[in-house]
């Protein structure tokens, strides 16, 4: 079995390598390749990753390159956790959306529409390269915004599947609140990409006990404090929304705090620097603790639990993933992407039945969903007046001054990037 992994120089990919290394017997991988057209991060990260398989005894040979097509040749499965533009694009697209009094963030409102539009177009045309190569190939996206590049890649006919790690912390965290194991909890997860809740926390399985209503109860303060948010706001609603719905709920109080701190791209970025030293010390032959303060935390166990489901080597048969609605919300397109728990196989992910969804969360979704449409439309035809549209579309931002100042902005700090401009 052979995988590669499209970004892997990002100082996220030890959290991977270690995954692959302690699920080996979950997802037998003979060789990995990290591709990645920075080459000297992409040698630190390289040898780091080969030394963890190493001292873990994994068989499999670890082999880098710059070279997309050679990396993608004959792989069974290809990951995708790139960032156009790197962290100085991140922090543009958390810092210039707080001049117009909107959330500065890296996967929603402006500053995700702008990720969005530099990243669609790049992630295509290594999806190309992918077919090219190995057309039974499966493509898993670990890029953001998920939701709008696992449509892309799924309108263009790939064999596409969206992760996002915010499932598997809920489950982990809950499943630690409850003291039982993490394959016992099963999440009633439902939502966009980065738009979610929890609606029901259940042990064994999807038709299991639903112990949500005992979970707030019991530990609800925990709950809270994880999510940023008032613990009444929680109990009030009774389900246990996506930490990301802060910036939905409590927008003016997030812009506030935002402009009183360093961008989290900053933070990142330093992190960034002192991990790669680590990485460049040939006595470390494991993951750092400072990684686990980089984020994507869980991510490898969720992507070896993903891939090895796709390619037919086991994982687990319920997974929470991006993929198409398919009449799964009925007040959605059939070919909207929504983030849902899903049966998952060697022939892709069908979303699992979900109840009717109360207005409150139903509303969002379907607002969210009709301006994704129009950011991949913007991504894909380009145009200043698409820009416009689609932030004119986002609740987080949904008035004209704002949305015509933020178009301009946007343009102006990723000129770069986009080809029509």
């Amino acid at each position: 079995m052979k995988l590669a992994v499209v970004g892997g120089g990002s100082t996220y990919t030890p959290e991977l390598i270690d995954g692959f290394a302690r699920l080996r017997d979950t997802l037998p991988i003979e060789e990995l390749v990290l591709v990645d057209p920075a080459a000297d991060r992409l040698e630190l990260v390289g040898g780091l990753a080969q030394r963890i398989f190493a001292k873990q005894g994994h068989p499999g040979v670890i082999r880098t390159t710059s070279d997309v097509d050679a990396g993608v040749a004959d792989a069974d499965a290809v990951l995708l956790q790139l960032r156009v533009g790197g962290q100085a694009a991140r922090n543009q697209d958390e810092t210039w959306p707080l001049d117009c009094g909107c959330v500065g963030q890296e996967t929603t409102g402006a500053g995700g529409l702008a990720k969005a539009l530099r990243t669609v177009p790049v992630v295509l045309d290594i999806a190309e390269r992918v077919r090219r190569a190995n057309p039974d190939a499966w493509i898993i996206d670990f890029t953001n915004p998920v939701g709008i590049v696992t449509r892309a890649l799924l309108q263009a006919g790939h064999k596409a599947v969206g992760l996002c790690n915010v499932a598997i912390g809920f489950q982990r965290k809950f499943a630690r609140l409850l003291d039982v194991t993490p394959s016992q909890v099963h999440l009633d997860h439902v939502g966009l990409n980065h738009l979610t809740w929890e609606l029901g926390v259940r042990l064994g399985g999807p038709d299991g006990e639903n112990v949500l209503p005992r979970l707030l109860a019991e530990h609800g303060d925990a709950v809270a404090d994880d999510l940023h948010m008032p613990r009444e706001i929680v109990d009030r609603l009774g389900v246990v929304p996506s930490y990301y719905l802060r910036y939905y709920y409590q927008h003016d109080a997030v812009v506030r705090e935002l402009r009183t701190k360093p961008s989290r791209a900053a933070q990142v970025a330093e992190m960034e620097r002192e991990l790669l030293k680590m990485y460049g010390d040939p006595a470390l032959d494991e993951k750092p603790e400072l990684l686990a303060k980089r984020g994507g935390a869980f991510y490898s166990e969720a992507a070896v639990d993903l891939a090895a489901s796709l390619l037919g080597a086991g994982g687990s048969p319920y997974q929470v993933v991006n993929t198409y609605n398919n009449g799964t919300l009925p007040f959605l397109p059939d070919d909207a992407v929504i983030e849902v728990q899903a049966a998952v196989d060697g022939k892709g992910a069908r979303p699992l039945p979900v109840a009717q969804l109360d207005p409150l969360y139903a509303g969002l979704i379907a607002n969210v969903t009709a301006y994704e449409d129009l950011a991949l439309e913007a991504a894909l035809r380009g145009g200043r007046d698409r820009v416009f549209k689609a932030l004119l579309a986002h609740p987080l931002v949904g008035q004209i001054e704002y949305a015509e100042q933020l178009t301009d902005q946007l343009i102006a700090h990723n000129r770069e990037h986009l080809a029509w401009a």
